[in-house]
């Protein structure tokens, strides 16, 4: 017989953390759609892509919270680049047809340039959550290298 696994309680660094990935992830919807309002062309689709990584990354911060800038960055990545080698099936595009929110979560063209700025914005969701620990642990005291408490 296995042993029961209880779910750990959250703490204030978790609390914390989906805090803040929650503010961050309204704060790069806006970005989107100011960008979107404001600019078009080239710049405005790439920083779209890249907008959307780091909306990613926002995601899987606040659905885990402890886990290390590193790996929120890289998935993130992954179900960017996942997203848009789906598109290569024609199933987005037709999702899209259908739906507005499909469209904006799924797209439905591939696009190999879109791959390069996913990965830019995996860049930037690390470097801002990298930072947010460093500064964190700095302010509790500890090394910037050091574990969080758990």
């Amino acid at each position: 017989m296995r042993p029961s696994v209880r779910p750990e309680e959250p703490t204030a660094h978790t609390l914390g953390v989906r805090a803040v990935a929650a503010v961050a992830a309204v704060v790069t919807v806006a970005a989107g759609l100011a960008v979107r309002a404001g600019a078009d062309g080239a710049f405005a689709k790439y920083a779209g892509s890249a907008l959307y990584t780091v909306l990613l990354c926002t995601l899987v911060a606040l659905c885990a919270p402890r886990a290390r800038p590193a790996a929120v960055a890289s998935t993130a990545l992954g179900l960017s680049w996942a997203v848009e080698f789906a598109q290569l099936t024609g199933v987005p595009a037709q999702w899209s047809a259908h739906s507005t929110a499909a469209r904006l979560v799924f797209g439905s063209t591939f696009n190999a340039p879109d791959l390069f700025w996913y990965a830019v914005g995996a860049a930037v969701g690390w470097a801002v959550h990298a930072g947010g620990r460093r500064r964190a642990a700095s302010a509790a005291g500890r090394a910037p290298g050091a574990a969080v408490p758990r």
